[in-house]
């Protein structure tokens, strides 16, 4: 049995484990495992008819490559956001001839992906990723390559799992960051907007604001009032002792009768880069307040660094899982967490619909709290 396995989308910590947990799995069956480097981009950089000189765009993994990956954040294998269903022909390596028509913004070149994988004789392709990287791994298990998909996501959002790899050590190093910040805020007795990961599900920021007990959080899924945010923020800084008050808030979320702030060129997935909400935010609290507001962009600094315990047990039990589904015959499939057990679903269910925050027993949409429900049946991590 010979498995591909690649990584894409953004970086989290969790990645190494789910990667060192299939290699040394496989290699315990006597197979082979090679790691395609910088997500879709390995397929794309191969060419299946000179595979030798194209070995860069690939890695051979043994367990002694893997050995002591696990201690570290990010991927071995790099990872990119390309998209071969959505490709710009000036992205295509020479030796692809791809002709494109003259005005063509973007080709399809899936059948160069089929046959990289051919003629390297790959049987299953293990790919790890969002909701992207997933589905295109859904797509050309539809196409005849039979695949196992891992989520893996800070925004915990794919769609048919209660857990993607990297949320755990976002959400833990965001609390400690937080309360890290509260000394300054509490010093110069401001306001601290803290700005998170989160295009269209504020689950991260949501978990954040509840565990570190921050005043006001603004979440992706309920666009806010800046005056009574303003408002609210006043009224916290008064009853603080120390005379400040933290708003949280997805870099997703969006003030009232105004749209999401994004900036540059969309992705091969149509994504543009969010970022700025909090200085948005920021900003309109001095103005209607007069208090001097302090902004943090927490951005990479939850992506960085070693995973927590959760992210290495989890992306390492799912590695485990993905090569045991293999080798009883099982493809097609996304590994998952559901009401805390492990489990499968269907490849393409990221693809059939949204994970968002449950507003009505999770979040108070006039106060800009969490609010949890109830929590008598309902798993560990909530959702």
């Amino acid at each position: 049995m010979h498995l591909g396995i690649l990584t894409g989308g953004g970086d989290v910590p969790g990645l190494n484990p789910a990667i060192k947990a299939v290699v040394n799995e496989a290699h315990a069956r006597g197979w082979r495992v090679t790691g395609f480097r910088r997500g879709w981009a390995g397929p794309v950089h191969s060419d299946p008819k000179n595979l030798d000189e194209t070995a860069h765009a690939r890695m051979i993994l043994t367990p002694e490559e893997v050995r002591s990956i696990d201690r570290t954040g990010g991927t071995i294998l790099h990872t990119s956001r390309t998209n071969p269903s959505r490709i710009h022909p000036a992205d295509l390596p020479d030796f692809h001839g791809h002709e494109a028509p003259p005005d063509a913004e973007k080709v399809d070149i899936t059948g160069h992906v089929l046959e990289v994988l051919g003629a390297l004789e790959i049987d299953v392709l293990v790919a790890i990723g969002g909701d992207d990287t997933l589905s295109y791994a859904s797509r050309i298990h539809n196409e005849g390559m039979p695949t196992v998909c891992i989520p893996k996501t800070m925004d915990n959002d794919v769609y048919g799992t209660d857990y993607c790899i990297g949320f755990s050590t976002c959400v833990t190093r965001s609390v400690e960051l937080i309360n890290r910040l509260r000394t300054s805020a509490g010093s110069h007795e401001r306001m601290l907007v803290v700005e998170m990961f989160g295009r269209n599900c504020g689950l991260t920021a949501l978990m954040a604001g509840y565990l570190a007990d921050v005043d006001r959080t603004l979440i992706a899924e309920v666009p806010f009032d800046l005056d009574r945010l303003a408002g609210l923020m006043m009224e916290d800084r008064a009853r603080s002792a120390s005379r400040y008050a933290i708003a949280v808030v997805s870099e997703g979320a969006s003030a009232l009768g105004e749209d999401i702030i994004e900036s540059g060129p969309a992705d091969a997935y149509g994504h543009r880069k969010l970022g700025g909400i909090s200085i948005r935010v920021g900003e309109e609290l001095k103005t209607r307040t007069g208090v001097n507001v302090m902004v943090q962009n927490l951005g990479y600094l939850l992506r960085s660094g070693a995973p927590d315990a959760v992210d290495l047990m989890v992306p390492k039990n799912f590695g485990t899982m993905a090569v045991r589904l293999i080798e009883e015959g099982t493809t097609g499939v996304m590994v998952a967490v559901e009401d805390g057990c492990y489990t499968t679903k269907p490849a393409d269910i990221s693809t059939q619909g949204k994970r968002r925050v449950n507003v009505d027993t999770m979040y108070d949409a006039d106060a800009y709290r969490p609010r949890i429900a109830a929590l008598r049946g309902e798993p560990m991590l909530l959702r």
